[in-house]
C-alpha cells in the first residue's frame, strides 16, 4: 500500500473499517483528532514543488465533524449560538470506535456532562480513561451500564448496531428529558428502535446518512481547500438512495 500512497497520482483517500486502524502504519503526521479518537478515515498527501520531494501523508478523522456539526446546528437553533453547551447533558450508546468519535464531538462542544452507555461497563470507562487529558476543567464524564442511571440529557448519539436493542429497551431513556436531538450512526434498518421512540417523544431525529454527508464535507475541504458543494453532494446521495436527507 504504501507504494500507492507515495505515487504522484495519489491525492488521498477515505479509509472505511477495517482499515481505520493500519492506517496509522502509514502515515508521516497524525492529527489531534486522528490520535485522540484511535482511528483514522481520511489521509491527505502534500508535495513541495521541487522534483523528487519528499510526499507527506497526514492522517485524520472527520467522523466527529459530522457529529459536532449537527450538535451546534441543533444548539444554535435552540439560542445557543457559540460552541459551548454549558450545562448540557450528551449521552453516547455503546463504546466502540463511533462512541469515541461522539464522545470527541461533544468534547469540542463543551458540553457540562457526557455519559457513556454500555452494557460492558468497562468498555465505556475504559474511554473515559483515554479522554481524560482532552477533558477540560468542569466537565463531567461517567460510564452506566443501564438506562437507569443516565437521567436528563439533551442530546443522544446511538453507535451500535441498529438491531441490537428494541424499542422497550429505550423508553425509559427520554422520560424526564426535554426534547433534544438525537443522532442514530446506524444505517440499518433505516428506522431503528432508537429512532422510532426518539421521534414518538418529539425529539429531532438525524440518521447516519446525514452523518456521512457532513463528514464527507470536512473529507473534501481537507483534500481541495475549498468549501464542498453540499447541494451538489446532497442530491447525488439522495438520487442515489430514492430519497433526500434530511436537512
Amino acid at each position: 500500500m504504501s507504494h500507492l500512497i507515495t505515487s504522484p497520482s495519489f491525492g488521498g483517500a477515505s479509509i472505511t473499517m477495517p482499515h481505520k486502524i493500519a492506517a496509522f502504519d502509514h502515515c508521516t503526521e497524525v492529527s489531534d483528532s486522528a490520535r485522540a479518537i484511535g482511528a483514522i478515515n481520511t489521509l491527505v498527501t502534500t508535495r513541495s514543488p521541487q522534483a523528487n520531494s519528499k510526499v507527506v501523508v497526514k492522517g485524520d478523522n472527520t467522523d466527529w465533524s459530522g457529529l459536532y456539526t449537527l450538535i451546534i446546528d441543533h444548539l444554535s437553533k435552540g439560542g445557543v449560538h457559540t460552541a459551548k453547551a454549558t450545562g448540557k447533558v450528551g449521552l453516547v450508546i455503546g463504546a466502540g470506535g463511533a462512541a469515541r468519535a461522539g464522545v470527541y464531538a461533544l468534547l469540542q462542544a463543551q458540553f457540562s456532562t457526557i455519559i457513556i452507555w454500555n452494557r460492558t461497563v468497562e468498555k465505556a470507562e475504559k474511554i473515559i480513561q483515554d479522554f481524560d487529558t482532552l477533558k477540560i476543567e468542569g466537565i463531567e464524564m461517567r460510564a452506566v451500564g443501564n438506562v437507569k442511571g443516565i437521567g436528563p440529557v439533551d442530546v443522544v448519539i446511538g453507535t451500535i448496531p441498529g438491531d441490537v436493542k428494541a424499542e422497550e429497551d429505550f423508553e425509559g431513556l427520554f422520560q424526564g428529558s426535554e426534547t433534544g436531538l438525537c443522532v442514530e450512526m446506524a444505517y440499518k434498518p433505516k428506522v431503528t428502535p432508537l429512532m422510532r421512540v426518539a421521534e414518538r417523544r418529539g425529539w429531532v431525529v438525524r440518521d447516519g446518512l446525514e452523518v456521512l454527508l457532513r463528514q464527507g464535507f470536512e473529507q473534501y475541504r481537507l483534500w481541495t481547500g475549498l468549501e464542498a458543494p453540499e447541494l451538489v453532494m446532497r442530491e447525488a446521495i439522495g438520487e442515489r438512495d430514492g430519497v433526500r436527507s434530511k436537512v
